[in-house]
C-alpha cells in the first residue's frame, strides 16, 4: 500500500523559514512527479512546486524564488524548503505523487496534510 508520510511544518513568524518533506513508501512503480500543494481557509487547493523524475521543476509564481523543491529518486523523498515566509503562505500543505503501475496507469497519492501558518 502506498503511503506518503510528511514531516514538518508548523508556526513561524513572517520572514522565517521552515523545511517539509516527503517520503513515498509501499511503491514499486515508477514515480515520475512529486510536488507539493496547499490549500488556504476559503480557497482551491493549487500547486507549489513539483519536480519531474528527470529533474524537470514547475514551480508557482507566487514562491518563486522564495520556495525550492528538491527530489531524492533514490529515497523516493522530496523536500520543500520555504525562506521568506509571507502570511498568505498559510495554509495545508500536501505532498503529492503520480506512480505509475504495473498495468502502465497512473495513479495518484496525497499525503495527510500538514499544517503551515505564518503570523507574528
Amino acid at each position: 500500500q502506498v503511503q506518503l508520510l510528511e514531516y514538518g511544518g508548523g508556526l513561524v513568524q513572517p520572514g522565517g523559514s521552515l523545511r517539509l518533506s516527503c517520503a513515498v513508501s509501499g511503491s514499486g512503480g515508477e514515480i515520475y512527479v512529486m510536488g507539493w500543494y496547499r490549500q488556504a481557509p476559503g480557497k482551491e487547493r493549487e500547486l507549489v512546486a513539483a519536480q519531474m523524475k528527470s529533474g524537470a521543476r514547475n514551480i508557482a509564481e507566487s514562491v518563486k524564488g522564495r520556495f525550492a523543491i528538491s527530489r531524492d529518486n533514490a529515497r523516493n523523498t522530496v523536500d520543500l524548503q520555504m525562506n521568506s515566509l509571507k502570511a498568505e503562505d498559510t495554509a495545508v500543505y500536501y505532498c503529492h505523487a503520480k506512480i505509475i503501475n504495473e498495468m502502465r496507469e497512473v495513479d495518484e497519492y496525497w499525503g495527510q496534510g500538514t499544517q503551515v501558518t505564518v503570523s507574528s
